[in-house]
């Protein structure tokens, strides 16, 4: 999976753009992010200003597949108005 079909595969299921990152970086608040970094990709969950559980990937398609996973376990374990995306 690339970043554009990650992002794509979002779009469609309605997940809501503040729940996530791609390629932007920094700290927005209480979001997961996907970001290219020197020796491949990265993904972490950005809380207060701080990553939060950063895990490495040699590949994009590695990267988008567990970045995907992670929000799809993030809303099946939230009680949010969001889950109709599921």
């Amino acid at each position: 999976m690339t970043i554009r079909e990650l992002r794509n595969k979002l779009e469609e299921e309605g997940v809501p753009e503040n729940m996530y990152s791609l390629l932007i970086g920094g700290f927005p608040n209480e979001a997961f992010c996907l970001i290219e970094i020197e020796d491949g990709w990265e993904v972490y969950y950005s809380e207060r200003g701080k990553k939060r559980g950063a895990k490495q990937y040699a590949s994009e398609s590695e990267a988008c597949e567990y970045m995907y996973k992670k929000l799809r376990k993030y809303a099946s374990d939230f009680d949010g108005d969001f889950l109709i995306w599921i």
